[in-house]
């Protein structure tokens, strides 16, 4: 179904007495409401089921933060790669390492941020605090509280017209509504997160959700990242994930034309519905590759604690070594020692040990301060950032 246009376009001047339309989006829900289809209620019920096996992760792991640690830390690079950074995931961890010395460039900086702006959030959820517009502007906050885009009103609301595309609003692509029209639209879009009017099914909230924000586009610089953490997060407050294992920036990053011209779909002809299947393949895929990226986690740490098994005596030391290294795949022995109850020459001797079976390797080439990688570990969360064939 296709509803037109799903806002109402207001003449706005910018610098230089320029003047174009801006979008300012109607209210969510959807009006007339999502025409269900076959189609569409097969991909919801996929989705649905994919998230739930996902969510079993949580049965499968002995220790959830072995896995999720890292995995937060992937989505952070992946985010931000989206936004035009070159960090990797070795490059987070080396920076995140506190042996790691030198200044880091604004790459890994900004891929840091976007790591403690999820921890936060998290964070916050434990704590019981809702998903609401206070919440987002923290995120806002810290994903910009150091780098590049540290002088853009970090935690703060736009005061000025911004646009998206183009080197000005009146050649832009899409010009999202004028500062002075944010707080109806933010207000409208608390509402809606909060099951106001209506209570909305979880994974049909944030698919919506996110569209919305990025729509509003409230903030200076930031939008995409805070708007991606969004759809984890409200998966995570409602119940649906009760751990923050789905990310999206993968499969938005393969398909980037696709996303920005299904968002325009819906702003142009209120078509929620196409949007909403691109959505739903995404979940699928993502939760499916998640899944299949912890089993073969699993399956490598068993592989090696049965090599580890092999060295006799020394075997002990070296699997609470081990263990540590699950969670933190890039550290170092004194980041270890804070983890683990063995003394640092028992230690130093167990990274002897893990080095000479090929688990870890020394990537620091130092005599002190040495910094060891669990090779294998990385290698199976790095396929995900192969590209498609």
């Amino acid at each position: 179904m296709k509803r037109g246009q799903t806002g109402e376009l207001v003449l706005v001047s910018t610098v230089g007495h320029e003047t174009c339309n801006a979008f300012v989006p109607h209210a969510l829900p959807p009006v007339p409401s999502l025409d269900w289809g076959r189609e569409l209620h097969a991909q919801f019920a996929a989705a649905n089921t994919a998230l739930g096996r996902l969510d079993g992760i949580a049965t499968i792991f002995p220790d959830t933060t072995m896995f999720i640690y890292s995995y937060i830390r992937k989505e952070a690079v992946l985010s931000s790669q989206i936004e035009g950074t070159h960090s990797s995931l070795s490059d987070l961890l080396l920076f995140e390492s506190v042996e790691a010395p030198g200044t880091p460039m604004d790459d890994v900086r900004e891929v840091s941020n976007y790591a403690a702006a999820l921890d936060h959030g998290i964070q916050r959820l434990k704590d019981g605090f809702p998903i609401s517009i206070r919440l987002i502007k923290e995120l806002h906050e810290i994903l910009l509280s150091r780098g590049r885009g540290s002088q853009k009103q970090p935690g703060e609301f736009r005061t000025s017209q911004n646009w998206i595309g183009g080197t000005r609003p009146g050649n832009a692509k899409f010009v999202p509504p004028p500062p002075d029209r944010l707080a109806d639209c933010l207000g409208d879009l608390e509402k809606f997160l909060n099951d106001q009017p209506e209570k909305t099914l979880p994974l049909l909230k944030a698919a919506l959700a996110h569209v919305q924000f990025e729509t509003i586009h409230p903030f200076l610089d930031g939008n995409g990242r805070v708007g991606r953490l969004l759809i984890t997060l409200l998966l995570c407050a409602d119940g649906v994930l009760s751990q923050p294992l789905l990310y999206l920036s993968l499969f938005f990053k393969r398909h980037r034309t696709l996303y920005y011209d299904h968002l325009q779909g819906v702003r142009r002809d209120g078509d929620w519905e196409t949007w909403l299947g691109f959505f739903l393949e995404g979940v699928v895929f993502t939760a499916n590759q998640a899944f299949s990226t912890a089993n073969q986690l699993l399956k490598l740490f068993e592989e090696d604690r049965a090599r580890i098994k092999t060295l006799g005596r020394p075997s002990g030391s070296a699997l609470e070594l081990h263990r540590f290294f699950q969670s933190r795949p890039v550290s170092s022995i004194p980041e270890a020692k804070k983890h683990v109850h063995l003394s640092i020459p028992t230690l130093h001797a167990s990274a002897k040990h893990l080095v000479s079976l090929g688990i870890l390797r020394e990537i620091s080439g130092r005599g002190r301060g040495q910094l060891f990688a669990y090779d294998r570990y990385m290698e199976i969360l790095n396929q995900e950032e192969m590209p498609a064939a």
